[in-house]
């Protein structure tokens, strides 16, 4: 039996990892959250218990600890970005594995020091990079590693998801806790890029600011020119008062479509772990290195034929 613990019980994507933790047939045995509006649980696992104070959390979770029977074996970390460091050591602490949202956490040294916990504690730190377990992006992956002409594709990555102004004043607004746009909302689509094109061999960044980014990456198999927002302005015009997403991923003239099927892929993040293929501290080095390294970027011009064509249009609209 697997039995977890859930940090960060009231989050957006907290009820896909209690639904991930039913379908593989473990039990949430206990949760925390400052915030108390977690009545998702009732519906999932009304046996669990809560807290809202994490020392009583983490005493609690160290209680059971003691009898083979009721120990934890999994923690799953949901909370803010900022926070994941933290909650990973404090699960390590515990002697459970611990499966943590994206980002893992914000930096190389980060990464290192959670590197040096797993020696130290004996368990593992697993990611959440869903994006691997599309099967529209296993397709690609499997045409591109098949492709022996050694050519470099030219892919367009256009991410919009709109996001009102409650945003700004909650943690996903203030970087000093969410790390940016381009961490917060794009660390997925750049661990994607990675995924099926290979090693990182250049990266520009070409405007930044508090609702969207933008620049250019090349990668040993792709020249890729992104663009993410959370601005609604940003939808093309064709879905805009129809869907608040919009995403996007072209190599050439095709459009590979992406847009559905990611409600279940937690669960298969899930399994993977627990049938030990989990994507681990070294699987999100690159992703974590690629967003590290745009925070200290400083926007330049973009060269001919680099820029993201929605660049274009982002001057006439700043507020």
């Amino acid at each position: 039996m697997t039995r977890f613990a859930l940090i960060g019980a009231s989050g957006y994507i907290a009820p896909r990892h209690m639904r991930a933790i039913q379908d593989v047939g473990g039990t949430l045995v206990t949760a925390y959250d400052p915030n108390d509006s977690v009545g998702i649980i009732d519906s999932i696992s009304p046996q669990s218990h809560f807290f809202t104070n994490f020392e009583r959390f983490y005493e609690h979770a160290s209680d059971l600890r003691r009898n083979p029977s009721t120990a934890l074996t999994h923690v799953a970390v949901c909370s803010p970005n900022h926070l994941h460091r933290a909650h990973i050591a404090a699960g390590l602490r515990l002697g459970c594995d611990v499966i943590c949202e994206k980002p893992l956490v914000p930096t190389r040294e980060d990464l290192d020091a959670l590197r040096d916990l797993e020696e130290e504690t004996g368990r593992r730190v697993y990611n959440v990079l869903q994006l691997r377990h599309h099967p529209a992006i296993l397709d690609v992956k499997a045409r591109v590693d098949a492709d022996s002409t050694g050519g470099k594709r030219d892919v367009t990555l256009t991410y919009v998801t709109s996001r009102g102004r409650w945003y700004h004043e909650s943690w996903k607004g203030d970087p000093r806790r969410s790390y940016g746009v381009e961490t917060n909302i794009g660390i997925h689509f750049f661990d994607m890029l990675q995924f099926l094109f290979g090693d990182l061999e250049r990266s520009d960044l070409h405007h930044h600011d508090d609702r969207r980014a933008s620049g250019y990456l090349e990668y040993a198999k792709a020249r890729v020119r992104w663009f993410l927002s959370i601005d609604a302005n940003d939808l093309p015009t064709e879905v805009q008062g129809k869907q608040p997403t919009f995403r996007s991923l072209t190599m050439g003239e095709e459009e590979v479509e992406f847009s559905g099927g990611f409600t279940d892929l937690h669960t298969v993040t899930y399994q993977e772990i627990l049938a030990g293929r989990g994507f681990g501290i070294e699987d999100a080095r690159p992703c974590i290195e690629t967003v590290e390294t745009l925070r200290n970027q400083a926007p330049v011009p973009p060269k001919p034929g680099e820029a993201h064509p929605m660049l274009a249009g982002i001057p006439s609209r700043q507020a």
